[in-house]
């Protein structure tokens, strides 16, 4: 027999006397019909065993027609996926304009209106097009409808489009279209980018679109150099380089490196590469690359005509493509200037912003070195998840640091030009130009971290007394980016050409960025040189109380005496 039914015998339970209790722990009808909407987004930052994404991909593909979806850079839900050739010339005229493309050059291909039309008229190979919907390239933007098809056609090519519209997707899809219907006879394409940072971004695109394929890929490193240098076969087995120009070079000057069978050159970031720091670089580079065959490609968010003209000079009869607006900002960020006063004030407006709450992660930028150290030091005591980047910190930090900015580990990242050149952290919703930029080329790749791939951005710009006189080309192209601007912005005087170059070279000379007052910073300068003077002059005493003074009178008697 049951212990507790024993127990329980004879006793009842009266519902009518305590049925006040027993709703309490009865499920409520209104709760069954109640739906509750549940938003299931996991950032790709952190998605890190990829679960999520397959799960969604699935959900999404039983949900919406695939002729519904947009991948790639766009992220814009296209209404009909048209996989039609055009009939005439009016009618790619009508498309590149609604699309806002620009094409100058001779005999230009027409563009393509999806990927699967680079399947049956550019006759691409299934696994590119398989690829590519494997990680999340649904429909191609304006870069890449117009560049693919001219790249494909072997033709010479500047292409000119905002920050964050998929440029990269667009060299890397006609360079393995190339190696893949070529004969394979060692390196036959050269992606060239000024930051070891943003070439092994490019790397990691590249190894992504190569997957289940035999395309051999190199991204050329201290270590990777130096095992080709160590066996000469090893040089014959890549396809496809990835490379910052110094490191190349300098494999040339050593002969390690063979670059006469190179059929496609591209330089990323082509107006930076363009500059004195780089040009004598890209001249060697050049000049290596013998091939009579040689296509060369130039790709940047900004091309100033100094640049293009340069860029002529070494092209053959190029097809220069402009996306937008020249020397515009993308079109999603939202951006603003904010009066400081002096550079006291650009701390305080940091601190103010941190109170109120802001939304990270959040990327700082400085004008050098220095100040990215004395923001850190100042910031991170304020107990803000930050940290700082720069060329002084060693390779592997510095890949750490973009690692966890990327997961979300670290939501502030002070740091230099270094980090303004094609990064692509989709996730940015807030960048902060600290110091006022030094052109305007610098100002359009610093806020592009921000507003990618379709996505809304914030960037804020500190300016002082100092930067005033300058402030004018700043608003130029926040009026071309579609952004309001107070109408007494747009009154402001251009600077000088002058002024403008000497800017370009030199930044202003600015305050150090520390709270402690300066009486209290020169009294603490003036303790440091007595300590180090005290220091200088003991070790000038030997150990057995004789100064160094002695010895030098010494060894002068000595010198007469021999002589």
């Amino acid at each position: 027999m049951d212990f507790f039914k024993l127990l329980g015998a004879g006793a009842k339970f009266d519902k009518s006397r305590f049925k006040e209790d027993i709703s309490v722990f009865k499920p409520s009808r209104r709760a069954d019909q109640q739906t509750i909407d549940v938003v299931d987004i996991v950032p790709k930052e952190l998605d890190f065993f990829g679960d999520h994404s397959r799960q969604q991909s699935k959900r999404s593909e039983a949900a919406i027609p695939a002729s519904q979806v947009s991948g790639s850079a766009s992220q814009f839900i296209k209404e009909e996926d048209d996989h039609t050739p055009f009939k005439n010339n009016n009618e790619v005229a009508t498309y590149l304009k609604s699309h806002r493309i620009k094409v100058t050059g001779s005999d230009v291909p027409h563009p393509v209106k999806s990927f699967e039309m680079l399947c049956k008229e550019h006759e691409f190979q299934p696994f590119v097009l398989r690829n590519l919907i494997k990680f999340g390239f649904k429909q191609p933007t304006p870069i890449q409808m117009q560049a693919i098809p001219i790249a494909v056609h072997r033709r010479d090519l500047i292409a000119n489009a905002p920050t964050g519209s998929g440029k990269t997707l667009a060299f890397l899809l006609s360079i393995l279209h190339q190696v893949h219907t070529e004969e394979k006879q060692g390196l036959r394409a050269v992606i060239v980018s000024p930051t070891r940072e943003l070439a092994t971004q490019i790397h990691e695109h590249l190894s992504n679109l190569t997957t289940g394929r035999k395309i051999k890929t190199w991204l050329m490193t201290k270590q990777t150099a130096a095992m080709q240098a160590q066996d000469p076969a090893l040089r014959q087995k890549y396809d496809i380089l990835v490379t910052t120009p110094l490191r190349l070079v300098h494999a040339i000057q050593n002969n390690e490196i063979d670059l006469s069978r190179v059929r496609n050159l591209v330089l990323d970031e082509a107006d930076s590469l363009m500059e004195k720091g780089f040009v004598e670089q890209v001249d060697e580079i050049l000049a290596a690359c013998t091939s009579t065959n040689l296509q060369i490609s130039l790709y940047s968010a900004t091309m100033p005509a100094s640049v293009e003209e340069m860029a002529k000079t070494i092209m053959k009869d190029p097809i220069r493509i402009i996306v937008g607006s020249k020397g515009a900002a993308t079109e999603t960020i939202d951006q603003n200037l904010v009066f400081v006063g002096s550079e006291e004030g650009k701390l305080v407006e940091i601190r103010n912003m941190v109170a109120q709450g802001f939304k990270p992660p959040c990327l700082i930028f400085v004008q050098s070195i220095d100040r990215a150290k004395e923001l850190f030091h100042e910031l991170v005591f304020d107990g803000i998840n930050v940290d700082v980047i720069h060329s002084e910190r060693t390779q592997t930090q510095r890949n750490r640091i973009v690692q966890k900015f990327r997961t979300g580990e670290l939501w502030v990242l002070i740091c230099t030009e270094l980090m303004a050149r094609g990064i692509d952290f989709k996730g940015v919703n807030l960048v902060i130009n600290y110091d006022f930029p030094q052109t305007t080329q610098s100002y359009i790749h610093r806020i592009g971290r921000t507003g990618r791939a379709g996505r809304s951005g914030k960037a804020i710009t500190y300016f002082t007394k100092q930067d005033a006189p300058y402030l004018k080309t700043i608003v130029n192209v926040m009026r071309q980016s579609g952004c309001e601007v107070p109408e007494w912005m747009l009154q402001l005087k251009n600077p000088k050409h002058n002024d403008r170059k000497i800017l370009k070279k030199k930044p202003l000379e600015r305050d150090a960025i520390s709270t402690v007052p300066k009486y209290d910073q020169k009294r603490q300068k003036h303790k440091q040189q007595i300590i180090e003077q005290s220091k200088a002059k003991k070790q000038r005493v030997q150990p057995n109380g004789e100064s160094s003074t002695k010895n030098k009178s010494h060894d002068s008697n000595v010198s007469e005496d021999s002589e």
